[in-house]
């Protein structure tokens, strides 16, 4: 950030090459106000967080504790509370992103309501979240560095010349809320020319980094659900070079882009790849098919069969049109489709799995790294998960090959609350809380996302207030279960007038109109009763 005092002069300098017509103009309010606002395009933001995560990478090849994580945000509002908070608790945002879900954008952000995550809600609306949430960063950064200068205001009036040069020291070296966001793009939403043109919204809207799944565009299933269908990998690839291309054309030039692989539960494919010559992508996509072999004289009428080593070979159709591939082949797909994506100008990879097991993930980056050693993966930490169930099932398992005593458990009942205060469930839980630590260790996971974390929450804490208020506790409920919590626990909302920009607004207003100003924030705002 430019020094405080420089930009004042810069002003200044301006101020006075324009002459009278600008005496009401003060330098240093202008310059609050450009300080308040460091990023001026998305462009500026995409530039910017790029360069963060692309040193981050740098540093976690070098150091596996050095992962990143985020949390999936569904609003402006989240994503700002979700920095503010990481501020507040660990002084810096360093390590910490945000994630955009496609799901929640479904789910929430539709004009045709709640709608399943199958790319039927309207893509602008991707580039839409993207925006509105660097929207509401950058509100907090001209809320927070606005309290600074009160602060200095302060410290100038009453002389404390040590007090105004540790506010200024704080301004010249303020951290930012805005931090990198990986954006969901689904299949892209269409050909590889409407990927293209969707992901230039999104990186003009702030994206650094556009994370893309090998699914069926018209096709397109939640990761966690069935019925998931991939395509041949010089179609995905097409798409990933138009990522690519979006990202030149605008000039962030180490943008980053994320290859997802459904693989692993994808047991369906629309097409059967082109072969250009033995051995090739399509003949390996080939390969994974269920097929019969059949003699010619056995083919009906519209079979469509492939010849393979000389063999006539049937691939099995279902009703739908689609062919399926051999059960059990899914982990093997995701390693042949991860190495290729990287191949093909990806910079990092995302396997969606069926359960969180450490193992399983490592089987599988094992034999990813065989091709491409530095290989990182992103993971998503799944509320599609049941984890309390999942790491429960794990200890028990452990602990009989351990030779452990497991005759006070049923592993069909593990979930019951009888067990949440065992020595089981205890085990399970410190392997729930070493879980990113033990991936990113042993499957070089760079970064760890949840994708829902915040419409759990929401309706967890909606379901706790509306049982309070609307039951025999009334207004109390309110109040205790929420309002006290936040005052005895600092959250800034609780001043919900400041955080809207009340404040930033009473300050413009004196600048605009100086003792003019009707400002909102005198001696009857009722906001004043939680100073």
């Amino acid at each position: 950030m430019s020094q405080y005092k420089d930009e004042i002069a810069a002003i200044q300098r301006v101020k006075d090459a324009a002459g009278s017509p600008w005496d009401e103009i003060n330098a240093e309010s202008a310059a609050r106000m450009r300080i308040q606002n460091r990023f001026k395009t998305g462009l500026e933001i995409a530039q910017y967080t790029a360069d963060i995560m692309r040193r981050d990478m740098a540093e976690f090849d070098k150091d596996k504790t050095k992962y990143t994580q985020s949390l999936g945000c569904w609003h402006g509002f989240v994503g700002q509370q979700k920095l503010i908070s990481i501020k507040k608790h660990f002084g810096t945002t360093d390590k910490k992103y945000l994630y955009l879900s496609g799901w929640m954008v479904a789910a929430l952000r539709s004009e045709f309501g709640p709608l399943p995550d199958q790319s039927m809600h309207e893509k602008t609306a991707v580039a839409s979240l993207v925006e509105e949430l660097y929207t509401f960063l950058r509100q907090a950064d001209a809320r927070e560095l606005g309290m600074l200068f009160r602060e200095l205001d302060k410290a100038r009036e009453a002389g404390d010349a040590a007090k105004e040069a540790e506010i200024q020291d704080a301004i010249d070296n303020y951290e930012t809320h805005v931090v990198p966001i990986i954006a969901d793009i689904d299949a892209g939403f269409g050909n590889a020319e409407a990927t293209y043109l969707l992901a230039k919204q999104m990186i003009e809207a702030g994206a650094c980094a556009l994370q893309i799944e090998n699914q069926v565009a018209d096709e397109k299933q939640c990761g966690h659900q069935d019925g998931k269908v991939t395509v041949p990998h010089e179609d995905f690839h097409a798409k990933i070079r138009a990522l690519r291309y979006a990202f030149l054309e605008l000039g962030i030039d180490n943008g980053i882009i994320v290859a997802r692989t459904d693989s692993e539960g994808a047991g369906l494919t629309k097409e059967i790849a082109v072969v250009n010559e033995p051995g090739d992508q399509g003949d390996r996509y080939n390969s994974y098919l269920d097929c019969e072999e059949i003699d010619v004289s056995e083919m009906a009428e519209g079979d469509v069969c492939i010849n393979r080593d000389g063999k006539l070979l049937r691939p099995k159709r279902l009703a739908s049109g689609l062919y399926q591939f051999r059960e059990g082949t899914g982990p093997e797909r995701c390693v042949f489709d991860s190495v290729e994506a990287l191949r093909a100008g990806a910079d990092l990879i995302w396997i969606e799995t069926a359960t969180p097991s450490v193992a399983d993930i490592k089987a599988m980056m094992d034999g990813v790294r065989k091709e491409i050693p530095d290989a990182k993966l992103v993971y998503n930490n799944s509320p599609s998960f049941n984890w309390t169930l999942n790491f429960r099932k794990q200890a028990y398992d452990r602990w009989v090959e351990e030779g452990k005593d497991v005759s006070g458990y049923d592993r069909d009942d593990l979930m019951n609350a009888k067990y949440d205060d065992s020595e089981l469930a205890a085990d399970a839980d410190a392997k729930v809380r070493s879980f990113q630590e033990d991936c990113s260790r042993e499957a070089n996971i760079f970064h760890h996302l949840i994708t829902l974390p915040t419409y759990h929450t929401t309706a967890l804490s909606v379901d706790n207030l509306a049982k309070e208020y609307f039951g025999d506790q009334g207004m109390l409920g309110y109040v205790a279960g929420v309002q006290r919590k936040e005052i005895r626990q600092g959250i800034a909302c609780v001043k919900h007038q400041n955080m809207s920009g009340s404040d930033i607004g009473d300050d413009h207003k004196e600048y605009f109109a100086g003792d003019r100003a009707l400002k909102a924030g005198g001696a009857k705002n009722t906001s004043n009763q939680f100073n």
